[in-house]
């Protein structure tokens, strides 16, 4: 037998020397690496000893009713004296409370499991951690995984973390015949009620957190007056090393599913991750803080943001000083959710080094989303994004922006003058003034969305260098852009059903080459703004370009 012919077989059993491996180099992950436009460090992956127990030799019992929170404990603590190994959960619906991982173990579902999270909160007690990129306390998630090294959650089984019991509900994100179903299965209604919660300690903790998800307070007494208020992230994974996640389904979690944050060497494939449609903070997953990281091949249909790469929100953030970087996302659909592929809004730390590629969105709220506000601080750059196809966007097919909640004061809707440049407030730039740069998309392909793409800096911090190449956008609004700087667009077409294909609100150092459009009145092109400088436009579109009052004479460019 060939050197090379073993190889082979040891990668496909998977054992060696009494070991197993999980997530072996193969010619899956090394293609991950290919045409990386950045030096990506190899991943370190998991392996495990050729050792297993299941969680039914520890009286576990699949019934969906009696609770085996010890039993996966039991069983957990027996692999882990032993070195390592697989906790295996076998077809049956087991329901359990928080399970805590130790270093060297592999959680494998087999087909058929159901590992079903309790809806008894008194199981999960409170622990310090971070939610939304602030440093507070909430309830200890389903799956929580602190400071260990080499772990995996693997097989064909469905995770639900019972999120329903959690999860508060607004009105207007549900059917008329929905919210009187839920109305009518208990819980309690806000004074307005358009909003309904699980309980009154949901309501209270509400209330005195007037909406916001991070309590202001550290009091424990106070924050176990309102612990039904504190959801958890379902999955979270936090300062470890080696990390897998192949295969299961995740579903249903009390607030985002799956939560790295300051970890590295983590691969996430071949999930599918779900969360009804009016989850509140029903993200599929938050990518915080961590380096190394592969993500392909997965499915998500979810509530809020779909994929999302965060580093820690204003001061907490920018104080731990750790971005999310060296990232891999290839071969991911997305159906429903706030965002595809999104960074922010909680960057205060940074994201660098991200290659996207070969995804396809349908039905998202939003394609790709960046997003910020003054504030935050952090910068993002050197993000790569190629191949995405997106139908059936609702809003913007791209998105950038800086007046996160909000839109830049030249684009409110209650300013007149659209010809002109609107009022600006330039502010200082500061440690809290984000800046997002040098990021890069080509090969995109759009049909049927609301707006084509907005890009929006900020007036003391422009976007920077970020371009768009070879793409088709097929939308309701074509592509407007306020405060960018060095913006290109290349072999770009753009198809609007009303209005311009292209607009630029005070831009500068703006080249637009091979520029093509369909449309059936008006000008397609509109230069708008006091501030404008260097706008290079292709010959042929002089006669069709309108500009507005103010632009100085030589700040445009044809040729």
């Amino acid at each position: 037998m060939t050197l090379g012919m073993a190889a082979l077989l040891f990668v496909a059993c998977g054992e060696k020397e009494g070991k197993t491996i999980v997530g072996l180099p193969s010619d899956e992950t090394t293609d991950m690496y290919e045409g990386v436009e950045f030096d990506m460090p190899r991943v370190k992956e998991t392996s495990f000893p050729d050792y297993q127990v299941s969680i039914a030799d520890f009286g576990a019992v699949g019934d969906g009713i009696l609770s085996n929170t010890t039993a996966f404990a039991d069983a957990i603590e027996e692999v882990s004296k032993n070195g390592g190994g697989r906790v295996v959960v076998p077809r049956g619906m087991w329901l359990t409370g928080p399970i805590q991982f130790k270093s060297n173990i592999n959680l494998h579902l087999e087909d058929g499991a159901l590992l079903l999270f309790s809806k008894n909160f008194d199981e999960y007690p409170l622990v310090e951690t971070s939610f939304e990129g602030l440093n507070t306390v909430r309830c200890m998630s389903p799956i929580y995984a602190v400071g260990v090294e080499n772990i995996a959650i693997t097989g064909n089984g469905t995770i639900d973390g019972n999120g329903d019991a959690w999860r508060y509900v607004k009105k207007g994100k549900m059917t008329s015949s929905q919210w009187k179903s839920l109305v009518k299965s208990g819980g309690v209604l806000n004074e307005t009620e358009d909003i309904w919660f699980p309980s009154e300690s949901s309501l209270s903790g509400f209330i005195a957190t007037d909406n916001f998800n991070v309590p202001q307070t550290n009091d424990r007494q106070v924050l176990e007056g309102m612990k039904d208020f504190l959801r958890p992230v379902m999955v979270s994974i936090v300062k470890s090393k080696r990390i897998l996640l192949d295969g299961p389904t995740f579903q249903n979690s009390p607030a985002w599913n799956i939560h790295p944050l300051m970890s590295e060497d983590v691969i996430i494939r071949n999930l599918n991750v779900r969360n009804p449609w009016y989850s509140q903070n029903g993200d599929g997953l938050d990518l915080e803080s961590c380096k190394n990281v592969l993500i392909y091949n997965n499915t998500f249909d979810v509530g809020d943001d779909a994929i999302c790469f965060k580093s820690g929100k204003n001061k907490d953030g920018r104080d731990r000083g750790m971005p999310t970087e060296n990232v891999i996302v290839k071969n991911n659909i997305v159906y429903h959710g706030h965002g595809g592929f999104v960074v922010g809004s909680e960057m205060s730390g940074g994201v660098r080094n991200v290659h996207v590629s070969n995804c396809t969105f349908i039905g998202t709220d939003i394609g790709l989303r960046f997003k910020s506000t003054r504030g935050r601080g952090g910068v993002v750059e050197n993000i790569h994004i190629s191949n995405i196809d997106m139908i059936n966007i609702p809003t913007d097919a791209i998105n950038f922006n800086l007046f996160y909640g909000g839109n830049s004061p030249v684009l409110e809707d209650d300013q007149s003058a659209e010809d002109e440049a609107r009022d600006e407030t330039l502010v200082p730039v500061t440690e809290e003034t984000p800046s997002f740069k040098n990021i890069h998309m080509k090969n995109i392909r759009v049909v049927a969305s609301g707006v084509a793409a907005n890009f929006q800096g900020l007036p003391e911090m422009n976007l920077q260098n970020v371009t768009l190449e070879n793409a088709f956008l097929e939308a309701e609004k074509g592509i407007v852009a306020v405060d960018t700087d060095g913006l290109i667009l290349k072999d770009v077409k753009v198809v609007p059903t009303k209005g311009s294909a292209l607009t630029l609100y005070n831009s500068k150092n703006v080249e637009v080459k091979a520029f093509s459009y369909e449309m059936k009145e008006g000008k397609p092109i509109r230069v708008l703004g006091a501030l404008t400088q260097k706008v290079k436009l292709q010959k042929d579109l002089e006669a069709k370009t309108e500009l507005g009052k103010g632009i100085p004479d030589e700040a445009i460019i044809f040729e």
